[in-house]
């Protein structure tokens, strides 16, 4: 049950971002899908690949598999952030370059 719910929940935050970015510049596109990564779809995630591991592998110890993931996960949502914090829009139309 706890694996289903934080599959939910991942999903509920990707659905969430999509939702929030349909319309948007690819600048607020990728600070939105960077939070989202880092705060809802990232921790839920690896929680759930985790256990689910840790439970066909029958060995708890193999559930720590969610403390390589999810700082993984992090580190990208994090670099969604940073690109989507420096990319600056060049005087041509739909051209971003990144600064």
């Amino acid at each position: 049950m706890a694996i289903f719910i934080a599959i939910l929940i991942a999903f509920f935050g990707a659905s969430l971002a999509l939702v929030f970015t349909i319309g948007q510049s690819r600048k607020r596109k990728f600070i939105i899908w960077g939070i989202a990564n880092m705060v809802a779809i990232g921790p839920f995630l690896s929680f759930a690949i985790g256990i689910t591991y840790a439970i066909i592998k029958g060995d708890g110890w193999a559930g720590l598999l969610m403390w390589v993931l999810y700082p993984i996960i992090f580190v990208i949502g994090l670099i969604q952030l940073i690109i989507g914090i420096f990319l600056k829009k060049s005087s041509d139309k739909n051209n971003y370059k990144y600064h």
